[in-house]
């Protein structure tokens, strides 16, 4: 892969053809990738291979997606509604409206930054407080950050300011920083930017002595190597949980970066990672269905993908990402009063992909009576505290520091993951 040194700057939306069908692939393709990991989800490469051998396609009878796929459909629509309106209480409003008040049922799927942030949530405790729980540096934000770049296209900066406003109610730290690189990539890609110029969008909008930024580093210098290595340079081995946003963002620009920016294997090669694969196949889906667009998505696996069924957020069952993708290019172009270009006429979407039934009328802005100080759009690190004595909060690595062992790369395949103790595979 070229350097990400010295890259050429975003090109402006409107010089890219095709911005349509990119918005497509971005969300057709995160959709794909959620549904292609999600049975590789907290799986070692070992237990992959045993179990499948390396997967190609669809594991599961039914392919569905997860978590990844539904929070990305709200965050959809609420950014559709708000465009770059959108504040910390309109996100707010939304949450307590279609999740937090609602009966929620089992809520399968969800990770441990929506409990804990529902939990705030419903104890009365607003942004950015209730971003304040264990597991505020979870991948739960950059799992559903692809709608701001899609909406953002060619702003890299703005679609990491949405994202962080976002993330306001449900993250910090680390959590932001994850999403704000998913966001900005997602820009980049949306107006036809080469690989490396993505990566440079995403490293450009976090800070630079970032976990995230170091992770992601790491990953992109040994992807040309492929998944072992890209697997290698950022899994924290022993670590028990998956969901840690500097690992998973850091994994998917890997895949992508490996396939430069081809779709299929971008994605196989996150999925066959492991880890929480699911998150990190989304990514890379979204990443690379932007780059090359939603042709580039293979046929069986694009005509699997129907309306969301609610398994964790009922609200949104019946809501297709196609249906969200429309609507951020409208709303995007509403804002600019320009007409998004297309490279050729698109084919109305699909009678399956169409929602069953309308949107749901998100609650109307209440403002509280002290809005907390807006998150910039490049926050400034900060020091993540020590280990605790359990392993609920993850400590910052110094993978960087780490010395090569003195043995064969295929010697040991496959012991990392949860509980491993080398973090390779």
């Amino acid at each position: 892969m070229a350097s990400i040194a010295c890259t050429p700057p975003v090109p402006a939306p409107e010089e890219a053809a095709g911005l349509r069908e990119r918005a497509r692939g971005a969300l057709l393709g995160l959709a794909v990738g959620d549904a292609l990991g999600a049975p590789a989800e907290n799986l070692k490469p070992s237990e992959i291979r045993a179990r499948w051998g390396r997967i190609t396609g669809y594991v599961a009878e039914r392919p569905q997606g997860t978590d990844d796929t539904e929070y990305a459909i709200f965050s959809g629509l609420l950014l559709a509604r708000h465009s770059s309106a959108l504040t910390p209480a309109d996100v707010e409003a939304a949450w307590h409206e279609w999740i937090a008040d609602r009966a929620e049922g089992p809520f399968r799927g969800a990770g441990f930054s929506e409990r804990g942030t529902l939990e705030n949530l419903r104890r009365g405790l607003a942004a950015p407080i209730s971003a304040q729980h264990r597991h505020a540096w979870s991948d739960g934000l950059a799992m559903r950050a692809a709608p701001f770049g899609v909406f953002a296209a060619g702003r890299p900066a703005e679609a990491a300011r949405l994202v962080a406003i976002d993330g306001s109610v449900s993250h910090e730290g680390e959590g932001i920083y994850g999403g704000q690189a998913v966001a900005a990539g997602v820009a980049a890609a949306m107006t036809g930017a080469t690989v490396p110029v993505v990566i440079a969008a995403a490293l450009a909008v976090v800070p630079d002595d970032s976990w995230t930024a170091r992770s992601l580093r790491r990953a992109v210098a040994v992807a040309h190597r492929g998944e072992r290595a890209v697997r290698s340079a950022v899994v924290i081995g022993g670590y028990p949980w998956t969901d840690l946003a500097p690992e998973a963002v850091a994994l998917a620009f890997g895949a992508y970066a490996a396939a430069d920016g081809d779709f299929r294997e971008a994605v196989l090669t996150a999925v066959n990672m492991g880890r929480d694969a699911d998150t990190t196949a989304a990514v890379a889906g979204a990443l690379s269905g932007a780059t090359r667009g939603l042709s580039a998505i293979p046929t069986p696996w694009a005509s699997a993908i129907g309306p969301a069924r609610g398994r964790c957020l009922p609200s949104m069952a019946g809501h297709h990402v196609l249906e969200v993708a429309e609507l951020l290019v409208e709303a995007a172009e509403r804002e600019t009063g320009e007409a998004v270009a297309t490279s050729e006429p698109l084919p109305p979407l699909p009678a399956t992909t169409q929602s069953t039934k309308p949107l749901p009328p998100l609650p109307a802005t209440t403002q509280p009576t002290e809005l907390p100080p807006p998150l910039p759009a490049t926050p400034q690190p900060t020091e993540l505290p020590p280990p605790p004595a359990s392993a609920s909060r993850s400590p910052e690595p110094r993978v960087e520091d780490r010395r090569p062992r003195e043995r064969s790369p295929l010697v040991g395949a496959g012991n990392a993951g949860q509980g491993d103790s080398e973090g390779r595979g």
